[in-house]
Formats: C-alpha cells, structure tokens, sequence
C-alpha cells in the first residue's frame, strides 16, 4: 500500500528531510540532524509536521455528555477555550488509545463543539468507534483536518515569535488553553492550542491546505528549525511523555502506565472500562511505569529485558541517550515492590546487565 503524504511532504524533501515510513505515512525523521534539532527545540525553537495525526470535530447537543462515556477523566472540569488531555479505553481498562480534548464552546444555544487530536496509527479506527457510539446520540464526528497542516511550534522562542506574527498578547493563555490566531499573510483564522509534545513552551497550529505551506515557508524565513520524528522522541522521553504502542497499549490500564491521574472514579458518568479500573483500582497495579537512568553509554531500547538480582522482573518500553543530559534514559514497566526511587535495576543489552537506577520523572523539565 502507497504511503500516505501531508501537504508539506515536497517542503520537507526539499529541506533535506530524509524521509521513513511511519503509520501509514511519509514522514520526515530528521533534517539537518537529531542533536542539533533536539537543541534547537530547547534553547531557541524547532517546527515540526505532525499531519500524520487525526483531528476530529464532535458537534451537537452536550457533546461532553456524549463523549463522556469513552473517557475516564472528567470533561466539565474544562470549559470553553480550554483542553485536556486523557485516553480511550476498552472494556477491560485497557488504554486503546490517548488524546486531547479541546472545548470550543456553544455553537448556538443547543449544540456544542469538541476538537479531538489522536494518534495516527489509531486514527482509522478511532473515529470509526467514536462515530458508532456518538451518532446515535445525535452528534456528527467530522474529519477537522481534512487536507490541511498540522503544525508544531516548539521552544522557548516560539510564543514570542506567535505573538509577533498575530500581534496578540499570548501571555493569558495558559497551558492547554487555545484560541483562534489571524497569522500575518494567512487568508483564515487559524486554530492555535498552547500544547505540544516536547516538554518545552509552544503551540500546535491546525492551518488550511494552502496556509499550511506558506506558513512553514515564514517560518523558515524567520530562523525556525525544521525538526523530524527523531528529535521529538527524545524531546518527548526527556519530558516522560508516553508514546501509545510502547509505553501503554490495549492490555495497559492507566493505573499501570503511570496515568492514574487520569481516573476519575468520583465522578458518577459511567465510561467504558469503568467496572474494570474499579476493580484495579481496589487491587492495585501488578505493574508500574518508572524512569531510568542507565550507566555507561549504552542505550536501553524498547522490550530490551528489565533485571533485578539477575531475574527478568520488567522490560524497557522507551529508551533513548538523552541529548540535554547526556546520559541514556527510560521508562520501564517494573513490579510495583521494585518502582521506588532509588532502586537499583539493570537493563539487559547486547548480552550484557547494564546498571540502571529508578529516578523521578520526568527526565527533564524547563526552568
């Protein structure tokens, strides 16, 4: 099957990207190279294109309501201009896939509107499950993206540069908050959400197909980096951000991927998964989502075994060499008995027990 391609496919080839497959899609991994993306994002700013991602718009009567029953997290604890991020579940607990929510607010008097970002790998198959289980509720689930750009704006630099180019005051949006941006030299409003998947400030843009080019286009004329799938993993694992389809999957609850935060049992809506979460709730976790740091310069990869006294107790889910610190990091699945800072592991690789300790996540935060 053909590769799919966003709309700044050509820009990137172009740039030097050098391109890989990545679910379904052609995308770039790097440009002028990974440490030098990866620093570029956390010093000054990077721009990467994350078109590959579904954007669904969920419009109707109550949409929270609706949608409340395919999450654990409590959707009316955001309200118009404000997101969140939380995760799709099974019936067992399991994690089928994890999101934001955008609220947009009323459309008119009886109907609301939602923005949903998910994964690509999962795109297909989520919106066909949430379109099964909201149209009956007199919701219609659109496709929001169609064939724009969805564009990220990372570093410390990158709000400043928005605001100059929108000659807006950003300094009110808050994390996760969002807004529409009229950007200088665009013919429409474009969605603008202060999120992003780097651990540093920045902003996530949803631009029409034929913004989308020019927008990188500007961009590049103003000194931003291009940056590729490469930098932001390990931007990401810097920042302990999970990666669906290694750190969690469809046989890992919340409670197990380090995402209990995300449960809220107290509330009384019923979602799917509910029944089971209880019930892993009262047991407790067979497992938990640690970081590591790992001695020497070998890097951990993922399914790479997890040691204890020599006995396999866990794997490694992510891992890379960890540019900011230069160091290698992880996150591992291990025993709740052997998840305590501090502990004492060693990460099986090339034949070898790398030492490793258990260290608070996340790796990496701004100042």
């Amino acid at each position: 099957m053909a590769l799919l391609r966003t709309p700044l496919h050509d820009l990137c080839r172009e740039g030097g990207g050098r391109m890989v497959p990545f679910a379904g899609w052609e995308m770039p991994v790097q440009f002028s190279g990974l440490i030098q993306e990866h620093k570029a994002v956390r010093e000054r700013m990077g721009m990467f294109d994350i078109s590959h991602m579904g954007v669904l718009r969920l419009e109707g009567p109550k949409p929270k309501d609706a949608l409340q029953q395919l999450v654990p997290t409590d959707l009316h604890r955001i309200g118009p201009g404000e997101a969140c991020y939380t995760v799709l579940l099974n019936d067992r607990g399991g994690i089928r896939d994890d999101l934001i929510v955008y609220d947009r607010g009323a459309l008119d008097a009886d109907r609301g509107s939602l923005v949903l970002v998910i994964n690509a790998a999962c795109a297909d198959n989520d919106t066909a499950w949430i379109r099964e289980r909201m149209e009956p509720a007199g919701l219609t689930v659109t496709d929001s993206k169609a064939d724009g750009v969805l564009l990220a704006l990372q570093g410390p630099q990158a709000i400043p540069l928005l605001e100059r180019l929108s000659g807006s005051d950003l300094s009110g949006l808050p994390r996760f908050g969002h807004r529409d941006l009229t950007l200088e030299g665009l013919s429409q409003p474009v969605f603008t959400a202060r999120t992003g998947y780097t651990g540093e400030d920045g902003a996530e843009l949803l631009l029409s197909a034929a913004d989308g080019p020019k927008f990188w286009k500007q961009l590049l004329e103003e000194g931003v980096t291009p940056c590729g799938l490469g930098a932001r993993d390990t931007l990401r694992l810097e920042a302990a951000m999970h990666l669906y389809g290694q750190d969690m999957d469809a046989d890992t609850t919340p409670f197990e991927a380090g995402l209990g935060w995300l449960v809220h049992l107290e509330m009384p809506a019923d979602f799917v998964g509910r029944q089971a979460l209880e019930r892993a709730a009262e047991v407790g976790p067979s497992r938990r989502l640690v970081g590591l740091k790992l001695q020497g310069r070998a890097i951990a990869r993922h399914d790479y075994p997890v040691l204890h006294n020599g006995e396999h107790i866990g794997i490694v889910t992510s891992g890379t060499w960890s540019p900011t610190l230069e160091e290698p990091i992880a996150l591992a699945s291990v025993p709740p008995a052997l998840a305590k800072v501090g502990t004492e592991l060693s990460v099986e690789i090339r034949g070898k027990a790398q030492p490793a300790t258990v260290v608070k996540r996340p790796f990496y935060r701004r100042a």
